[in-house]
């Protein structure tokens, strides 16, 4: 059966819809959807989820009780976002392209289709649940840190100094004008930023904000380390642990990001995001290892704990940046204050630690 057209938001979900998309994925060989009942999942910033609870008649019962679809962020500055950094774009090519290459446990998508001149996109994916889902404000347990760094060995690894990457238009940061913008915007961005949360951050933290433009453009250029796939908002919000009641480990989601880059900024992003300072710097050496070990696991060669451990100090930056942009990028929340907050200093705090700034000129 033909695929449905795109959706813009759940209430256009209707019985024939799902089981239009359902029958083209071949996730319904017989049967029909006779009720679809929707309520919003996640923390989404750039981007609205839901989860839809399926009704079915005459169905096998490998039919899924229920799907996560995902739409365009409905306030209209978190959408602007999230169209003009292509992020609805790169979502729907992880899934669509990269998704089966690398050995990461995330959704299967079921339906995963974009118009690629207005952002539009409609994502229907597996359902993880029941999982614990990952909290951002309330951090992790050193358990939980090494379960998601072992899956990010498993994204990273599969392609690893893989140049076939370079050849993928919406992947290569090199074909977009994202990097350019993010750079030039930036001093503006740390000025609102400062402005907004004034005496909320220490002294020492906004230092290190107030470099944070001259050392994005310092990192533009810089190649020398093996080409791969980065996730770059790799963190606890973005995770499940346990899905599908503990059959698997983990499960990672929000692909809205995904490019190519140094494998330790996602490393470096995740333990300053979701450690307390004190427990990532308990831990940090040992959770390196760990993750240097399974790449070794998976064939990655050629890379030395070394360059690990310095590539994890100096792409510590983006840390400080995914804090300070994203606070501005989208719709401000209490929540959001909190998050950004709470990212920016643990970021800065990773960065003073190792010198990271220096490392930048």
């Amino acid at each position: 059966m033909q695929s449905p057209p795109i959706a813009l938001g759940p209430d256009l979900i209707d019985a024939d819809w799902m089981t239009a998309a359902l029958q083209a994925s071949g996730d319904l060989p017989a049967g029909k959807v006779t009720d679809v009942q929707w309520c919003p999942v996640g923390n989404g910033l750039v981007g609205d989820s839901f989860r839809f609870e399926l009704t079915y008649a005459g169905a096998p019962d490998t039919a899924p009780a229920s799907v996560i679809g995902k739409f365009p962020a409905e306030d209209p500055a978190s959408r602007a976002s999230g169209a003009g950094l292509r992020l609805y774009l790169r979502e729907v090519g992880f899934y669509r392209d990269i998704a089966p290459t690398v050995d990461i446990s995330t959704p299967r998508p079921i339906y995963a289709e974009i118009n690629p001149e207005t952002h539009d996109f409609t994502l229907i994916l597996e359902d993880l649940g029941p999982a614990r889902a990952g909290d951002q404000l309330a951090g992790c347990s050193v358990e939980d840190a090494a379960t998601a760094l072992k899956e990010a060995a498993a994204l990273h690894a599969p392609r690893w100094g893989d140049v076939s990457l370079l050849q993928i238009d919406w992947l290569n940061p090199a074909n977009s004008e994202m990097n350019g913008q993010i750079a030039a915007a930036l001093p503006m961005v740390v000025a609102a930023f400062k402005d907004r949360y004034q005496g909320q951050l220490e002294p020492e933290c906004i230092a290190i904000v107030d470099r944070l433009p001259a050392a994005v453009v310092a990192m533009q250029g810089v190649s020398d380390f093996p080409v791969t796939l980065q996730h770059a908002d790799f963190r606890l919000d973005n995770i499940l642990f346990d899905v599908q009641g503990g059959t698997r480990r983990m499960g990672t989601l929000d692909w809205q990001t995904i490019t190519l880059g140094a494998a330790l900024t996602d490393v470096s992003y995740f333990l300053s995001a979701g450690l307390s300072p004190e427990t990532r710097r308990e831990h940090e050496r040992d959770l390196v290892g760990l993750y240097h070990a399974e790449l070794l696991q998976r064939g990655v060669r050629n890379y030395p704990l070394e360059a690990a451990w310095r590539d994890y100090q100096r792409f510590a930056v983006h840390g400080v940046l995914m804090g300070v942009f994203s606070a501005m990028a989208v719709e401000r929340t209490d929540r959001g204050d909190a998050l950004f907050l709470k990212m920016t200093r643990g970021g800065c705090l990773q960065a003073l630690d190792h010198g990271t700034f220096e490392m930048w000129g």
